[in-house]
């Protein structure tokens, strides 16, 4: 069958890779795709957001199957387009519609479907710029630290934790009133801080019955000791530690059942990812946010730790049979290094000339920011390359990605030589 994955980072190059080596895909296409991307599949020059681009692609080239890396194409509502459209409507895309998507498009949505299914998560309130003054009136009343959330996409950056009573009230009125992140925060979930230790929880779902693919860890903070800035993510661990069968059944009973049975529940189709980001406070899960995606740089640690077909389970998904298909799950450890570009999180150098790839030993390279720029391959995002390796165990797995990163150059590169050390 022919297949085309969406989006042109890390989580996709994580999705070409796997996706190439099933007996079931002869043909792989990437729109837009990476320079890293072209080794798997063919990529072609088409944003994720350029449905009728999208369409003709796949018309001209009888794709069988669409998976959906990134977020915005499924808020967009490209699930909804292929199924109003005549000619694409039974051709199958992994990724839930513009209603199930807004389990990430809305922290407020997201929010109210929590409640009202009795899934543990913060306490929350939401304010508009209509409900400013109560809005600052409740920061006065809630406890400090204090969550601020835009309730819309604002690209990984519209969650603020204030510490100060008055931090929390300058931001809550930027956000609001000032339009800090644009249309995104016309809306803004005010939120109780959770302590404890993250992790991601990646859930396939038909819409009826569900699998749960390995779980990760990732290190957002720019510097080692999880210091400075946030950042989409600098590395990622699976499995993790502390998330034993007891923690995991806690999960699954607790948030994965209510959340794929209140989407049913809700009459919300849903057929791909839900990424459940879970805070373990004292052996408890409680959900910060849902995502209707892989996360990144999750996903090159999990794919790497998915031993059966993964086009099988794409199809389990896309034709309502994922209970019949076999989900085998490796016992070893995966790590990633992210290697990113010199100055991100904030203005970074580009259109850097990449070398060293072949010099990594055990690990894969999955490129993220990255293009051929004539025979070179050059920088061209804040996260330029992902390396991740597969171990017996955790220390010679962060060993050997480390070590491989080491083996790669361009002009300002840095990556994190601490990923995975505070569960050694």
């Amino acid at each position: 069958m022919n297949i085309l994955i969406l989006g042109s980072g890390g989580r996709e190059s994580a999705f070409a890779w796997k996706v190439a080596q099933s007996p079931k895909c002869e043909k792989l296409f990437i729109a837009p795709g990476n320079a890293g991307t072209t080794q798997y599949g063919t990529n072609v020059n088409i944003k994720v957001t350029d449905f009728e681009g999208i369409k003709a692609l796949v018309l001209k080239e009888g794709i069988d199957l669409v998976l959906v890396g990134p977020e915005e194409p499924l808020v967009k509502g490209v699930h909804d387009f292929f199924l109003a459209d005549e000619q694409l409507k039974n051709i199958p895309v992994v990724g839930p519609q513009q209603e199930g998507a807004q389990l990430e498009g809305s922290k407020d949505f997201s929010k109210v479907f929590m409640e009202k299914h009795n899934i543990p998560t913060a306490a929350y309130k939401t304010f508009t710029k209509d409900t400013l003054e109560d809005g600052l009136s409740y920061l006065a009343t809630a406890g400090l630290p204090v969550v601020l959330k835009a309730d819309g996409l604002a690209a990984g950056k519209g969650v603020l934790i204030c510490l100060t009573l008055e931090e929390a009230q300058a931001e809550l009125k930027a956000m609001l009133a000032d339009a800090k992140f644009g249309e995104a925060s016309s809306r803004v979930v005010v939120e109780q801080f959770l302590t404890g230790i993250e992790l991601s929880v990646f859930v396939m779902t038909d819409g009826n019955s569900y699998k749960v693919l390995p779980e990760a860890k990732d290190y957002k903070r720019i510097g080692e000791g999880d210091t400075g800035l946030n950042t989409g993510g600098m590395g990622s661990i699976s499995p993790v530690p502390f998330a034993d069968a007891a923690f995991m059944q806690k999960v699954e009973e607790r948030v994965i059942i209510p959340t794929v049975e209140g989407l049913k529940k809700d009459g919300i189709p849903y057929k791909g990812f839900i990424f459940i980001g879970l805070m373990n406070s004292s052996g408890e899960p409680w959900v910060i946010e849902y995502n209707c995606r892989m996360g990144d740089p999750e996903t090159e640690s999990v794919m790497r730790r998915i031993d059966s077909d993964f086009v099988d389970l794409l199809l389990g998904v896309a034709e309502g049979n994922l209970d019949t298909k076999e989900l085998i799950i490796s016992p070893k450890t995966a790590a990633t290094v992210v290697m990113v570009a010199g100055g991100y999180p904030g203005e970074y150098l580009k259109n850097k000339v990449i070398t060293g790839t072949e010099n990594v030993r055990d690990s894969i390279v999955f490129h993220a920011g990255t293009a051929m720029d004539g025979e070179d391959v050059i920088t061209t995002g804040g996260r330029v390359l992902a390396i991740t390796t597969v171990q017996d165990n955790m220390f010679s797995a962060l060993q050997q990605a480390t070590a491989d990163a080491s083996r790669i150059y361009y002009d300002g590169m840095y990556f994190r030589k601490d990923i995975g050390f505070d569960l050694l």
